[in-house]
């Protein structure tokens, strides 16, 4: 999808399709109306970090398309304010780790005019944070004021079984087989937040690829090394 003037791209694994729903199904079917333009006017999505919180929003954006655009605060922090210019014009703005921008008033002014040019047009703004709009540290009242209009939604965390779960889909959604025991071989023996497992999963499919092995646990151990 086009992202305005921003130099984004989603990750090509960030759909709906990937992401393993188990406790968090009310928030993916709030987001998955939201892509789908039916009624609504957003979120506010919080939870701990590597919860899935950049998944949703990019899939959000992948399913909604050229009317939608993807902003990480954690990234474009740095570019200032200014490059909120103009996102009105999109239907759909999802706006990731706005609690990174959080007390700075020149911030929080910008992304108040935002949140009124996108209520005047009748658009839909999904932000994400770690945590609830009432912890987040806003300064401005009137800002604090919108974002507590929004829908609230905690990310659950997975436990073992679920994170389980998650990498076999993952696998799928990759043309991958991960066996169930290689999954929990991987989650006893690694960090246990979804991100990093991901992160070893891509390791395994590109090693699996260019030996053309299994992931079986033999294999993962020599990989590895463990």
């Amino acid at each position: 999808m086009s992202q305005l003037v921003l130099p984004l791209r989603l990750a090509d694994h960030a759909v709906f399709a990937s992401f393993f729903a188990a406790g968090n199904d009310s928030l993916v079917a709030t987001l998955s109306d939201l892509a789908d333009c039916r009624e609504g006017h957003g979120c506010w999505l919080w939870g701990s970090a590597a919860t899935g919180k950049t998944h949703l929003l990019q899939a959000v954006c992948d399913r909604a398309g050229d009317r939608s655009v993807y902003l990480p605060l954690s990234t474009l922090e740095e570019a200032g304010p200014a490059i909120l210019d103009g996102l009105a014009s999109r239907q759909l703005v999802c706006i990731d780790d706005i609690d990174r921008v959080a007390g700075d008033a020149s911030w929080e002014a910008a992304l108040f005019d935002l949140c009124n040019q996108l209520s005047d047009a009748g658009a839909q703004l999904v932000v994400a944070a770690s945590m609830t709009p009432r912890e987040c540290p806003i300064d401005l009242p009137d800002l604090a004021s919108r974002f507590s209009r929004l829908p609230v939604f905690q990310i659950r965390a997975l436990d073992d079984e679920q994170r389980i779960a998650a990498l076999k889909l993952r696998a799928s959604h990759r043309g991958l087989e991960l066996p169930a025991d290689t999954a929990r071989y991987l989650i006893k023996r690694s960090k246990r937040d979804m991100a990093s497992l991901y992160r070893l999963l891509d390791r395994l499919d590109l090693e699996a690829l260019r030996a053309q092995r299994r992931l079986t646990i033999p294999f993962v151990r020599d990989v590895l090394q463990w």
